[in-house]
């Protein structure tokens, strides 16, 4: 249930769903691919190594390579953020009128506000990040989820033909190049994260024989929570109709309104919202919280940012990371579209995640190598396979992620992927390098020094 509660939201569900019954290929392959070696190889790390990501790559790779895993692992969220409150804004319109779901200006507003609402929540404290967002998973995806699928099915028994064809013709999506099949990149992303539960693994009684058992349930259940609502959403509204952000309000809309429930439609909106807010909140205090830890022990932060408040929240970190989401979040008035704005930023998070994941098998292997007899609470079988395979295709969705999809409309390649490599360099590459080139002995010393600021 951890891993079901960690791997995204209803949100994510209609980039996939323009593609129809073939959205079912492009959430299963990754599943196999992705989600259970990442999920695997990391409880062997996190068994035998403690300090996530820093410490499974700095041990396996270099002490440089640490740090350009756990800034993939930070600034990914620079990115999601504005993609994930993209979707909240959408949501939202559907409370007040369903028309602002495609207004740029109106969707930056959104997401400037809610995030540095987020900010000012976080920076009081874990304790009422706890209480926010432990029910998110289930106000915000496991109940709205089953009602829309819920509906879909009814909606298809009374004898009404589904928007997109369910028959086995389209099981695989149209091969034109790999354009058409660019959209799996958001299954990756959907996955992304579920190695935050390996340090779980040495709670279990028997973790060679349980903990794989439980990977593969929860893989059963994960592609049910996601495979079923974007399917539902598939069939009620045509795929060149679906918004990547409203696409979720959209099919409540259509199924509320012809079960004669319309004025449910705002009630549901406020659910998924309050949801996906709650794993932002969640998020907030996450991965800026291990940049700091490794920037205070490791001297890779100037004293300004390893300064936390009197609750011990790092506050300076939070606000120098708002203040870039700030200026991303006002492109949305320039993109001609929101869901190509969405996507855009869909793609430039899972590029930088994907590093991560890449570095976490290479040094997975590089340890099980040099290190094959420390200590480990869990030992993963066909471990090299395992890396091979999500490594291979963690590199193969980052090549295809600088492709633009076919489904969004003509674009220009050379445009497209100049803007992605632009976000992943100035974003994910340069800033690591920059910190440990000029990082100073100081930095280091500082961390002793570096308490709360008010």
């Amino acid at each position: 249930m951890l891993t079901v509660g960690s791997v995204g939201y209803l949100g994510s569900t209609p980039a996939t769903s323009v593609v129809g019954l073939a959205s079912v290929f492009l959430y299963v392959l990754p599943a196999f691919v992705f989600l259970v070696p990442v999920s695997l190889v990391a409880a062997e790390l996190a068994s035998g190594w403690s300090g996530g990501v820093y410490n499974w790559v700095g041990e396996g790779v270099s002490a440089p390579m640490g740090l350009l895993a756990v800034w993939c692992e930070f600034s990914q969220t620079i990115f999601y953020y504005p993609a994930l409150l993209g979707y909240v804004g959408g949501t939202l319109a559907y409370v007040v009128d369903p028309r602002l779901a495609s207004n740029g200006v109106y969707t930056a507003a959104i997401i400037i506000v809610l995030f540095w609402g987020g900010v000012v929540v976080t920076s009081r404290g874990v304790s009422i990040v706890a209480r926010l967002s432990s029910s998110g998973t289930v106000i915000g995806t496991l109940i709205p989820g089953a009602i829309l699928v819920g509906l879909g099915v009814i909606y298809l028994l009374q004898g009404n033909p589904s928007a997109a064809p369910m028959d086995v013709h389209h099981v695989l999506p149209p091969w034109h190049g790999l354009a058409s099949i660019v959209l799996v990149v958001n299954s990756f992303f959907t996955y992304a994260g579920v190695e935050v539960n390996a340090v779980h693994v040495d709670e279990l009684h028997d973790p060679g024989r349980e903990y794989p058992k439980s990977i593969f349930l929860a893989m059963g259940l994960v592609l049910a929570v996601f495979v079923l609502p974007t399917l539902a959403i598939a069939w009620v509204i045509p795929g060149q109709d679906i918004s990547l952000t409203a696409g979720v309000m959209q099919a409540f809309d259509s199924l509320l309104r012809h079960f004669g429930a319309s004025f449910a439609v705002p009630v549901i909106a406020v659910a998924l919202a309050v949801g996906a807010l709650a794993g932002m909140i969640d998020w907030l205090s996450g991965p800026s919280e291990g940049l700091l830890r490794i920037g205070r022990e490791q001297g890779y932060l100037p004293p300004y940012l390893q300064k936390v408040n009197r609750h011990g929240i790092e506050v300076h970190i939070l606000a120098a990371q708002g203040a870039v989401i700030t200026i991303i979040a006002l492109l949305y008035a320039f993109v001609p579209t929101i869901s190509r704005a969405y996507w855009i930023f869909t793609v430039m998070a899972t590029q930088v995640y994907l590093i991560m994941y890449v570095l976490m098998f290479i040094a997975a292997l590089r340890l099980r190598r040099t290190q094959p007899d420390h200590p480990r609470g869990y030992r993963v079988h066909w471990l090299g396979l395992l890396c091979l395979l999500g490594g291979v295709s963690s590199l193969i969705a980052f090549v295809i992620g600088f492709v633009p999809p076919s489904q969004l409309g003509h674009q220009s390649p050379l445009v497209y992927g100049f803007l992605i490599l632009t976000g992943l360099l100035v974003i994910g590459i340069i800033p690591p390098l920059l910190l440990d080139r000029l990082r100073k002995p100081g930095w280091k010393a500082a961390a002793a020094q570096a308490g709360p600021d008010g």
